[in-house]
């Protein structure tokens, strides 16, 4: 049988770089699964790589059809913004694949509700929050437009998304994390163990 390999982390942990080196990696041979989002699109993503930018009415939607396998709304400085993970067709437990996505520790309890606890995998990526910060900052520098306040909101709020208990609470313990100090370390570490040849802890 194949595995849902949910890559979780709190922002500018490295999650997407290791999420996008590893569904690159043709030894892993995994299919990638894409959430929505109905934020603004910020400079240098595109459609369908690190999400998919929906609309509110794309997001009810979902909703009517009962598609919706979890939902989260951040009240931002800009508005609400949704997140969402959706029954879309475009994973299969029945099919012998292993797929690769971004989750945050709701949309990993959701897929588990979804998909069944076997076949879904955390592999939660930790940082030191000062190298953290160091990268939120130069990212959103980056930015045509900078969010320096939803930046900070964000990096807060990880703190309670990702606080020890609600960690435990969703399943994720201390094989599932990986410490992203040396990012070829850390890749390797989670190929061994998405390969079968080692656990976290080697």
């Amino acid at each position: 049988m194949g595995k849902l390999y949910c890559i979780l982390g709190k922002s500018a942990s490295g999650k997407d770089t290791v999420y996008g080196r590893l569904s690159g990696d043709k030894d892993l041979n995994l299919k990638t699964v894409v959430t929505y989002t109905t934020r603004p699109k910020r400079s240098g993503e595109t459609e369908g790589k690190e999400y998919h930018f929906a609309d509110e009415k794309t997001l009810r939607r979902f909703r009517e059809e009962g598609r919706i396998i979890e939902e989260r709304v951040y009240h931002t400085v800009y508005g609400d913004w949704y997140y969402f993970t959706a029954d879309d067709g475009s994973v299969s437990v029945d099919d012998g694949s292993s797929y690769i996505m971004v989750a945050t520790p709701e949309a990993y309890a959701g897929l588990k509700s979804a998909f069944g606890e076997d076949f879904v995998v955390p592999i939660y990526i930790c940082v030191d929050d000062g190298v953290r910060l160091s990268r939120a900052l130069a990212r959103e520098q980056a930015q045509d437009t900078p969010r320096y306040a939803e930046m900070c909101r964000r990096f807060l709020a990880d703190e309670e998304d990702f606080a020890p208990e609600k960690l435990e609470s969703v399943g994720i313990e201390a094989k599932d994390t990986f410490f992203n100090d040396d990012l070829e370390k850390c890749l390797s570490r989670i190929k061994d163990v998405i390969l079968g040849n080692g656990s976290p802890e080697d």
